[in-house]
């Protein structure tokens, strides 16, 4: 199991590296510079003016060069500095918006995979019922209707229409005088739509992933033995199927840890959320590279992780991984 992990850990490094550089050559080969976009709106800007710009972010350097310039300030763990007119380290900008991504994402991960995994098990445990239509109706309704759209019709419906939710950011405005409960409330009701709306449109393919594993296990012999030997259909599902039909989830929940960074984009941006979509979004707006490149690294860095420890929990599990037999 040791040299097994430690293949994997040294395998993560050259990906990682095949990563950045082919996100790095695809950034720069987006039409439009960053002197461009801020200078789009000046026309008096010289060109003078533009080359010394273009000279101050390094991008009068060949392409090479600038990927060299950037590797070497990422093994000192150094993002560079923003191309935005605050000239910030993008570090410090990641680190004021992180916080808030992950918490709006944790919680929909939970709730996402504590309510799809319950309805697959009861759609396959009643397969070609009538509870199993109705949920098959339920979720591909919001695997079908468009997240924006819907998130744009709740807007309306409850916020604009009802008053009932707000609609953008996450704090009323004065609401660092309320009292604690009343600040956890106002956060609670800002973040209610964008996390249900998240949430709403998972479970589609997880709940019907679910089902698909779940149907293909009971069908299989040891559980025919179990039924046959007398064993309660609860014991059955929840004991002896559940565990192995858990076993395929495990390489989806390894695929979530990216969307804890890199899953918000559209809910951030619509519900002015201001956090890691958001600025990934206006990074690429802006075509500033340090930015867009640091964000994706880390959801780059995140997804190699997630593999890893997907991976090791199928090693885990099955013993012909680790020793290469499967």
């Amino acid at each position: 199991m040791t040299n097994y992990l430690i293949k994997r850990i040294l395998m993560l490094f050259p990906l990682l590296l095949g990563i950045t550089l082919i996100t790095f050559t695809v950034i720069h080969l987006a039409p439009g510079e960053p002197v461009e976009m801020q200078t789009a709106m000046s026309p008096k800007v010289s060109a003078q003016a533009r080359a010394r710009l273009r000279e101050f972010y390094g991008l009068d350097k060949p392409l090479h060069v600038q990927y060299g310039m950037w590797l070497s300030n990422l093994a000192h763990l150094d993002f560079g500095r923003s191309f935005a007119p605050d000239n910030r380290p993008v570090l410090d900008k990641i680190k004021e918006r992180i916080p808030i991504t992950i918490s709006l994402n944790v919680i929909a991960l939970i709730l996402e995979f504590g309510l799809a995994l319950p309805i697959g098990i009861l759609a396959a445990v009643h397969r070609d019922t009538l509870l199993d239509r109705a949920i098959s109706v339920f979720v591909f309704a919001g695997f079908a209707v468009p997240t924006f759209w819907l998130a744009l019709l709740c807007m309306y419906f409850f916020g604009v229409k009802l008053n009932w939710l707000p609609i953008s950011g996450i704090h009323s405005l004065g609401s660092d005088a309320l009292p604690t409960l009343a600040r956890f409330w106002d956060l609670a009701k800002h973040l209610l739509l964008p996390i249900s709306i998240a949430t709403f449109g998972s479970l589609a393919g997880l709940s019907r992933y679910m089902r698909s594993t779940m149907l293909e296990v009971l069908s299989q012999d040891y559980i025919t033995t179990a039924r046959a030997k007398g064993v309660k259909e609860r014991v059955v599902i929840y004991r002896h199927a559940l565990k192995n039909a858990l076993l395929p989830v495990i390489t989806l929940l390894g695929f979530s840890l990216p969307a804890l960074i890199g899953g918000s984009v559209i809910f951030e941006t619509i519900f002015s959320i201001p956090g890691m979509g958001q600025l990934f979004y206006q990074g690429v707006m802006a075509r500033d590279y340090p930015l867009v490149m640091g964000i994706l690294v880390i959801g780059a860095g995140l997804t190699l992780v997630g593999n890893l420890l997907a991976d090791l929990c199928y090693a885990f599990a099955d013993p012909r991984i680790r020793h290469g037999r499967g």
